[in-house]
């Protein structure tokens, strides 16, 4: 099992590099940093667990990518990602002259962990029709590897369409970074519509809050849903994001790799200059320490 951290990182927390460096020394294999260009100061739409009130920590999110960036100078083995990229709300063509940059200047270690989003308000305010979100990332993510692959790329859809055009940096990683789908789980959206989402553009799946018992007959559907559209399900990388303090016990941890899972993604939550070094350090006594 590889274990990797979302870290909630904002302009009071401790910064991306030391916190990289640090996760890095201590073996775990993965960084993530999430996204929300902006929050409501008034939301229709409830957090998904809780009481519905939106932590204001989400209002202080950086830029992923430059956060990311800032990470992988500061690092060398450690796998980044976005945990995750809202795609809807970004321009497909510089958005993957984002993932194509970074990926590039950090060797290969970019995962491209990407969402429709929750948050209708954001959406709207983002310009993106909220109920045709997940058909505007399909298209936009076909558009973004057409421009990751093609000397001369060109798309013609009906959300994006550009002529032929040359896009570089590429990717190192070919054909292009990893592309997991981080949907469904703990409220966030069905599992079966992330599960086709997985099949039409995705090279794994990463869903929230889920228990080993409950993922391992959604991962029999994805084999299936695999199967029947001629893709190799082996080949898929399957995270689960565990968003609580709560250390997850060994024996759980055991489920979840019967199951099929490959990674957990634990939240660093508190991630306080005069803290996090700490927090860290027990999270790593608590998941990677061998018995």
């Amino acid at each position: 099992m590889k274990f990797g951290i979302l870290a909630f990182v904002t302009e009071t927390t401790v910064y991306p590099g030391p916190m990289a460096r640090k996760i890095e020394q201590l073996g775990f294999d993965s960084l993530f940093i999430p996204e929300h260009p902006i929050i409501p100061v008034t939301h229709r739409t409830p957090y998904p667990t809780g009481d519905g009130k939106i932590p204001e920590n989400y209002s202080h999110i950086p830029d992923p990518f430059i956060a990311l960036a800032v990470a992988a100078g500061a690092t060398s083995t450690l796998k980044l990602g976005t945990g995750i990229c809202l795609v809807p709300e970004r321009n497909p063509i510089l958005l993957a002259k984002e993932v194509a940059t970074l990926d590039f200047y950090s060797a290969g270690r970019f995962i491209f962990e990407i969402g429709a989003g929750w948050l209708a308000d954001e959406s709207e305010i983002m310009g993106v029709d909220f109920k045709k979100r997940w058909a505007i990332t399909r298209e936009y993510v076909r558009a973004m590897k057409e421009l990751w692959t093609k000397v001369d790329a060109s798309f013609e859809g009906d959300y994006i369409k550009f002529p032929p055009v040359r896009h570089y940096p590429k990717p190192v990683q070919m054909p292009y970074p990893p592309i997991h789908i981080g949907a469904g789980g703990g409220g966030l959206g069905p599992n079966e519509r992330a599960l086709k989402n997985v099949v039409a553009i995705g090279d794994g799946w990463s869903p929230v809050n889920i228990s080993a018992a409950a993922i391992a007959p959604e991962l029999e559907k994805l084999k299936r849903l695999c199967g029947e559209a001629g893709r190799d399900f082996s080949k898929l990388a399957i995270s689960v994001y565990h968003l609580s303090d709560e250390i997850i016990p060994k024996s759980e941890i055991a489920n979840y790799e019967r199951a099929g899972v490959h990674r957990l993604i634990l939240a660093a939550n508190h991630l306080e200059p005069a803290r996090a070094e700490k927090g860290l350090e027990a999270m790593a006594r608590s998941y990677l320490t061998k018995e």
